[in-house]
């Protein structure tokens, strides 16, 4: 699902992720489960559940084929039915009758699409992880490095980088604490049938329902959710959260690399962030992936949320716009995601470009001013403040991770800062 005009913008990972031939594995493995499930439970015989689980294998199936029909069927899954059924006819023409027994198109398209959003999470959740660490170490190694405050885009006060890196790692950590709680509730199976009740299956479409979530991985649903995308659409919400986060420290370190502020760089590396015509250019590319996801994912949350006013038990129209929309979403979260992390892993820190910002603000204004908003004990409070956070949140890391049980002792101040450089000193 790549493109030239928007794959920079994204990774090769959750590009495949959402890629045509992943896409029907998933599909595929949906029938899987549903055949072993009703096996299991007597719904179809268990020679019938082989020949379909032996013909789930994406190789024996032509996506580029199945993609362009689906657009006169109106959903990939009709043809692909249709090919399942045609290759189960091969070996045994008995088992065709029994082949996506009771379900619809929708319930296979849902579960797909909960299995490589899942895949495309634990992607996202690792590249955030690695934000959220990298920002916690460098707001420890400079708790008390001196900077220049800005508030409407003019010199305020002064604080340290280190309460500035907090403040970008704090709301990182609260989404994906918020996501992991989402995630539980939206990765769900789809099992409804035509309308919701699963009246085909004779009373054992829940026994089902339970076997196949258990088989996939997948939280086992109260019912159905073909037109209740509240869950679902959670998810997304907490997608477009984290944009925002991480679009926002993105807005910040641009800002602090620009050349007349030069507090700040990404790193420099051979193919990355050059120019084609300047030499001395050096541009914020994670910087600039991250922003043009902020740009876009507001338009992707509210379409999500602009069509969950679906018709009665199966919409028209507004669930195929979910689909469309869904993968630029999550492509968009990775993309920023993995951008800030490779921007920290090299990120170039100038404290003494730092400093010098702050002297210019400091030695232009009155005495009173100075005292009253460049004091250095400005410095040291905020300094306290980012250890306090900083200790916060490996806090809510490390119990999440289940690494300090009830009652266990919490580190000492010495020890948490045995490893953190010596601050730059600020002149009285």
């Amino acid at each position: 699902m790549s493109s030239i005009f928007e794959g920079f913008l994204s990774t090769l990972e959750v590009q495949e992720a959402f890629g045509d031939r992943r896409f029907v594995a998933a599909m595929l493995r949906f029938e899987a489960a549903l055949a072993r499930a009703q096996a299991r439970t007597g719904l179809i015989p268990e020679s019938a559940a082989k020949s379909i689980i032996g013909s789930c294998k994406v190789e024996l199936f032509d996506v580029p084929k199945l993609v362009r029909d689906s657009g006169r069927a109106g959903s990939i899954a009709v043809p692909l039915v249709r090919s399942l059924q045609d290759a189960v006819g091969l070996f045994n023409p008995a088992a065709v009758a029994h082949t996506h027994f009771g379900c619809i198109s929708q319930d296979v398209v849902d579960t797909a699409m909960a299995l490589v959003t899942r895949e495309a999470l634990n992607l996202i959740s690792a590249d955030v992880e690695h934000c959220i660490h990298s920002l916690l170490d460098l707001a420890e190694r400079h708790a008390a490095t001196p900077m220049l405050a800005r508030t409407l885009m003019q010199p305020a006060s002064v604080i340290s980088f280190g309460l500035k890196c907090a403040g970008w790692a704090a709301p990182l950590v609260r989404s994906r604490q918020r996501m992991r709680q989402v995630a539980e509730q939206a990765l769900q199976l789809q099992l409804g049938g035509a309308v919701g009740t699963l009246a085909e299956m004779q009373g054992h479409g829940p026994e089902v329902a339970r076997l196949m979530a258990e088989d996939l991985g997948l939280r086992a649903p109260l019912g159905h959710w073909q037109t209740q995308r509240d869950e679902w659409v959670a998810l997304g919400c907490e997608f477009g959260l984290l944009v925002g986060s991480l679009g926002k420290m993105a807005r910040d370190m641009a800002l602090m690399a620009q050349f007349e502020i030069a507090e700040l760089g990404e790193a420099h590396e051979p193919g990355r962030g050059g120019s084609s015509a300047m030499p001395h250019k050096r541009n914020p590319v994670g910087a600039m992936v991250a922003l043009a996801a902020a740009q876009r994912a507001p338009q992707r949350v509210a379409a999500l949320m602009q069509a969950m006013t679906q018709e009665h038990e199966r919409a028209l129209g507004h669930w195929q716009v979910e689909l469309a929309e869904w993968p630029q979403l999550v492509m968009s979260a990775h993309g920023s995601a993995r951008a800030m992390a490779q921007a920290l892993s090299g990120l170039r820190i100038d404290t003494q470009r730092m400093l010098a910002n702050l002297d210019a603000v400091r030695t232009s204004l009155p005495a009173d001013a100075v005292a009253t908003w460049f004091n250095p004990q400005l410095v040291e409070h905020s300094a306290g403040l980012t250890r306090s956070q900083v200790a916060s949140l490996r806090s809510l890391l490390d119990a999440r991770h289940g690494v300090a049980g009830p009652g266990a002792p919490a580190p000492t101040e010495s020890a948490r800062h045995q490893a953190v450089a010596p601050s730059l000193v600020w002149p009285v």
